[in-house]
């Protein structure tokens, strides 16, 4: 049996026995899983963002049971930008704001994005210039904030997507990415090609404005749940996943674009309209990406893992079954002959929990489905713009002067 990685001895202690620590040290995996089994439910959350290893025991299939199960949910809000709300999926969410109420009294306050138990809300008041962009990141959990500087709109026919990263097993600090979309006539989509990015670390908001696709010159992102980690941002682009890097804070480094690049999706078509390519749900799971899509009849739905040592990048972790789950076997339809269309929509998944998350259009429900025991639940009635939540119990770094 190997021993873990990481020693559970006080590291405060500046002068603990030695033998103390090399004692600590080979502490079996079975072992520290036993003890972080005993922990308060809120030190086993922070615990998990210190120690990498101690991350992974949450979603081993030996010892996941074992362990405390973080809360989870989705937010959302009324397209009126009412007040924010959390569909919570636990008992255990005690201490969770989820109507943000902690957050300082904004006249206007537009629920944007979520990652990693992160939440970002752009907010203004009447007397806000309308040329002004302005954020704010939060964490319900521990109730802290942070205010980002300022930044500005583009001229008329520019449309903004903006995307929230945080990776708390990597690093306390979180990004935003501000995607400029420009518009032509009719509302036609013309690409993106700038992206303004903000670091907690400095503070700062950098601009890249070489975003690009090999194949399509030009990239349209997609505001469909992204990913972010190890540093970088995957998110969905026409037939593609953009793969943006993190902005570097180092000053030697400051103004020098974050490379950017495009991975192939499975059943990538070229002939796929826009409501086809967006149904598909990007996810991670054990520090590998995750692809979950219906296949074109939409009987079944496949998550994919990808590896960039695999020769063929994608691989079927998982083959869902559709007519069991949602019990009918009409999913799709062709509208004028050659648009597709489906009438569910898979939103999230969760493969430590081992659940698929989907909107049935059909009966305009939020819906459950186990991967394992193949069990539908319903989750609440009403169609709306759901973002899965996890909580997470660190610190926001601190507040940088700018």
């Amino acid at each position: 049996m190997r021993p873990s990685p990481c020693s559970v001895s006080n590291t405060k202690e500046e002068n603990m026995d030695h033998k103390e620590e090399i004692c600590a040290a080979k502490l079996t995996d079975d072992l520290v899983v036993d003890i972080l089994s005993r922990l308060p439910f809120k030190s086993f959350c922070r615990f998990k963002c210190v120690c990498k290893s101690w991350l992974t025991f949450s979603s081993d299939p030996h010892y996941c049971q074992k362990l405390p199960k973080v809360p989870a949910g989705f937010f959302y809000q009324d397209s009126d930008n009412s007040a924010v709300q959390l569909v919570s999926l636990s008992k255990n969410d005690e201490g969770i704001d989820g109507t943000l109420s902690f957050l300082p009294d904004y006249e206007q306050l537009k629920f944007i994005d979520c990652c990693n138990g992160l939440v970002l809300c752009e907010y203004r008041s009447n007397h806000t210039s309308p040329d002004i962009l302005r954020f704010i990141v939060c964490n319900p959990a521990t109730r802290e904030w942070r205010i980002l500087p300022d930044t500005q709109r583009d001229a008329d026919n520019f449309y903004y997507k903006t995307m929230l990263g945080f990776d708390p097993s990597r690093s306390p600090h979180f990004c935003v990415f501000n995607f400029h979309e420009k518009r032509g006539t009719g509302n036609l989509v013309l690409g993106t090609r700038r992206v303004e990015m903000f670091s907690s670390r400095n503070s700062l908001w950098l601009v890249n404005s070489d975003l690009w696709d090999p194949e399509n010159n030009t990239i349209s992102v997609s505001v469909r749940p992204h990913v972010f980690l190890d540093g970088f941002l995957y998110a969905h682009s026409d037939l593609d996943v953009l793969v943006l890097e993190d902005v570097v804070a180092e000053a030697e480094n400051i103004g020098v674009p974050p490379s950017n690049w495009t991975i192939k999706l499975p059943l990538h078509r070229i002939d796929c309209m826009a409501d086809h390519c967006f149904r598909g749900c990007l996810g991670q799971f054990s520090g590998m990406l995750h692809y979950a899509v219906a296949e074109e009849d939409g009987h079944t739905v496949l998550i994919w893992s990808y590896a960039d040592g695999n020769p063929h990048g994608w691989t079927v972790e998982h083959r869902l079954s559709m007519r069991n789950a949602l019990g009918r076997d009409d999913f799709v339809h062709y509208e004028d002959g050659w648009i597709w269309t489906c009438n569910y929509e898979i939103i999230a998944f969760d493969l430590e929990r081992e659940v698929l998350f989907l909107i049935d259009e059909t009966t305009n429900k939020l819906l459950s489905y186990g991967i394992s025991t193949r069990k539908v639940d319903e989750i609440k009635d009403g169609s709306h713009w759901y973002m899965y939540y996890v909580p997470c119990y660190s610190k926001l770094p601190d507040q940088e002067p700018y």
